[in-house]
């Protein structure tokens, strides 16, 4: 049984009411308004509205997006950047965003992250140690340098115990 189509008038409600909610990429908002039956023109009208009603903000979202990937996810800089420009966010906007996390943030998380990492690979030799936290770092999207340079802290801190 195929759903009828929403008016944009309903439509505009459904997404004020999404919008409301939580912060939402104005990507992702065109999409499920096309999901509910509106064209093309209506949904790019509906998001325009939102938009003029500041229930979509692009900047809003990217430092939302921005701040809860990296607090709670644990996500470094270069697959946040990836994923807000999968939802199509200026890259102006994004790197706007991804100023706010300072160096030693995003040091300080790497380092707690690869300390936990380590506590599950007891047993490994390590130059596969090594490489295990090398590969864990560069998939949370950190920088290649500073995966480089905390893996050996947290492995010569290691080394150090013995």
């Amino acid at each position: 049984m195929k759903k009828k189509p929403l008016s944009p008038e309903r439509a505009l409600n459904r997404a004020a009411a999404l919008c409301s909610r939580s912060e939402q990429a104005p990507h992702d908002i065109l999409t499920k308004l096309t999901g509910w039956g509106l064209d093309e023109r209506q949904a790019e009208q509906v998001v325009q509205c939102l938009t003029e009603l500041h229930f979509l903000d692009e900047q809003r979202y990217a430092n939302a997006f921005v701040h809860d990937k990296f607090r709670f996810n644990g996500w470094g800089r270069l697959k946040i950047a990836f994923m807000l420009r999968q939802k199509h966010i200026n890259p102006d906007i994004i790197n706007e965003a991804l100023a706010q996390l300072t160096a030693q943030e995003c040091q300080n998380q790497l380092l707690e992250l690869l300390q936990a990492k380590k506590h599950t690979l007891t047993g490994k030799e390590p130059a596969a140690m090594r490489a295990s936290l090398l590969r864990f770092a560069a998939l949370r999207g950190y920088e290649p340098d500073l995966c480089y340079a905390c893996v050996s802290r947290v492995i010569g801190n290691e080394e150090s115990e013995d």
